[in-house]
């Protein structure tokens, strides 16, 4: 079904924030692998550690999508989802691919400290596969949504992340987020939340991600996506 007329579409500019965050991460991750001493097992678990973490992240947002969004685009856009739907499904598939490996190596590499060239280079392959995903994407599906997605169903993305994420790690992954995200974006994301969470998780998130990237990257600033 359709949505109504005279409900509020979605606003999707979330969706670039999270892909901001996403880039930025995957980008990093590679030197990060590499510039851990072979057999340094403490730093491989705190370095492996985030990159469980980002990987953990990025399926669950794939994860959604496949879900909640492509169904409503295939449903309701006609021709227009027909032309780019089946891409991204396909591009899921082999970014689920080379993600299985990634997270495969990364458990043996924790453990070890050992072999992280390995690792690293699937990182790189698996970057370049999303990188030029999440491009198409902003590019052709997101204006899509805009058009066909209503306030309430884009939402639901969200809830789908916010569902499948640890509480723990909820405010980190915000911050994550935040880091480079317009206020005037983040706010919206709040928008709907108690005036306390409103209030809260901004503050939390970024001192969360801050301590974490001093911890991982050895500062609290670690490049953005532009530098």
């Amino acid at each position: 079904m359709a949505p109504l007329v005279d409900e509020p579409m979605a606003d999707t500019r979330d969706m670039y924030m999270a892909h901001t965050a996403l880039r930025r991460e995957f980008r990093l991750l590679p030197e990060l692998i590499r510039s851990v001493a072979p057999g340094d097992t403490r730093r491989a678990d705190v370095v492996g550690s985030h990159a469980a973490l980002v990987c953990r992240v990025l399926h669950t947002h794939h994860e959604g999508e496949d879900k909640l969004l492509w169904p409503k685009l295939v449903e309701r856009a006609g021709v227009d989802a027909e032309a780019i739907v089946p891409t991204m499904e396909q591009q899921h598939h082999a970014i689920d691919e080379l993600h299985n490996e990634v997270t495969g190596r990364l458990v043996a590499w924790r453990s070890t400290g050992e072999d992280g060239e390995a690792l690293a280079e699937a990182l790189e392959r698996l970057l370049t596969v999303l990188i030029q995903h999440m491009a198409l994407e902003e590019k052709e599906i997101l204006p899509l949504a805009a058009k066909h997605v209503t306030a309430a169903e884009w939402h639901q993305l969200g809830e789908h992340g916010m569902e499948n994420t640890p509480k723990k790690d909820l405010p980190l992954v915000f911050g994550m987020a935040m880091y480079e995200g317009d206020p005037e974006v983040v706010k919206a994301v709040l928008a709907t939340a108690p005036l306390p969470v409103r209030m809260i998780v901004p503050v939390l998130g970024r001192r969360r991600y801050a301590a974490h990237a001093r911890q991982v990257h050895g500062t609290v600033r670690p490049p953005r996506i532009g530098s």
